[in-house]
């Protein structure tokens, strides 16, 4: 199922990504191959992540959230998501919710 993720990396910055097995692609981030952005601020900590029905839901969402100020991202990692301006009610999974695997 497609994804919208976000890491924490060491240097505190935020890494806004999409992918179709977030497992394995957190993976790939914690062993430098995931970007070249994670790669230079190694290790990273997943902080968020979100479930979509279609790639490129996932992928849309990624982009938008890209977009947004550390404020907004801290807001949607923190689960106050719905305080956000323009929030869309999608299905949300937080790290550590039940049903995460992480």
């Amino acid at each position: 199922m497609p994804h919208m993720y976000i890491l924490e990396c060491s240097d505190g910055s935020f890494y806004v990504g999409s992918t179709w097995d977030a497992d394995y692609r957190l993976a790939q981030h914690q062993r430098g191959e995931g970007s070249q952005y994670t790669k230079r601020r190694l290790p990273v900590k997943l902080v968020y992540c979100e479930y979509f029905e279609r790639r490129d839901e996932a992928y849309w969402a990624e982009k938008q959230v890209q977009g947004w100020s550390r404020r907004k991202r801290l807001a949607l990692i923190e689960g106050r998501a719905d305080a956000l301006p323009g929030s869309t009610g999608r299905r949300r999974a937080r790290v550590g919710e039940p049903g995460d695997s992480r």
